[in-house]
């Protein structure tokens, strides 16, 4: 007997400035087609926390016209908009939320100047399945900080190894390993 599987819709929230061509994120969307809706908030290069959980919610109104379960897949600042989304959504329907390289807002990287709304957040328990990515030598994250915000969030943590920030600078491509996590997450 063959087992039915949902089309699953996915939310891409990059982190400041979007996701270069080489980035994993783009280079899935491309793949994904029209499955995959990305966000377009007005303050990319200065994010406004509410602007952007309001480009999630735009982003997610038309993945959801696709008849599909809608995942998030999240990077850095994209993280905390995410998890802000979810919180203050908690009955929408979401199939999971795969959060990649989510900075500290309280480390000493943190781009305090560029993104002062995001400051005051801490992790709460997502309404849904997730996974925390994160590498050892992220210099917005400590390995430390990203266990405790996956057990905030009630997420899965998953240490990707010595890969940066997890995206393009890192020359991670289409990112193999990342898909096979994805995947993890969307077939529970």
């Amino acid at each position: 007997m063959k087992r039915w599987q949902a089309v699953v819709a996915y939310v891409i929230i990059p982190g400041i400035d979007g996701s270069d061509e080489q980035h994993w994120q783009t280079l899935w969307e491309q793949q994904w087609g029209a499955s995959a809706v990305r966000i377009s908030p007005a303050s990319w290069s200065s994010p406004d926390l509410d602007d952007w959980v309001d480009a999630v919610q735009r982003a997610y109104d038309d993945a959801c016209r696709q008849d599909s379960r809608v995942v998030l897949v999240a990077h850095s600042l994209g993280c905390w908009t995410a998890s802000t989304w979810l919180n203050r959504n908690p009955s929408s329907p979401i199939g999971g939320a795969f959060l990649v390289a989510p900075p500290d807002p309280q480390g000493p990287a943190f781009p305090r100047q560029t993104a002062p709304t995001f400051i005051g957040l801490s992790a709460q328990p997502l309404p849904c399945p997730a996974l925390v990515v994160s590498s050892t030598n992220d210099p917005y994250c400590s390995p430390e900080a990203a266990v405790d915000f996956a057990e905030r969030w009630a997420a899965r943590w998953h240490p990707a190894g010595a890969c940066g920030h997890i995206n393009s600078a890192g020359g991670l491509g289409p990112w193999p390993h990342g898909r096979a996590l994805l995947d993890s997450l969307t077939q529970l």
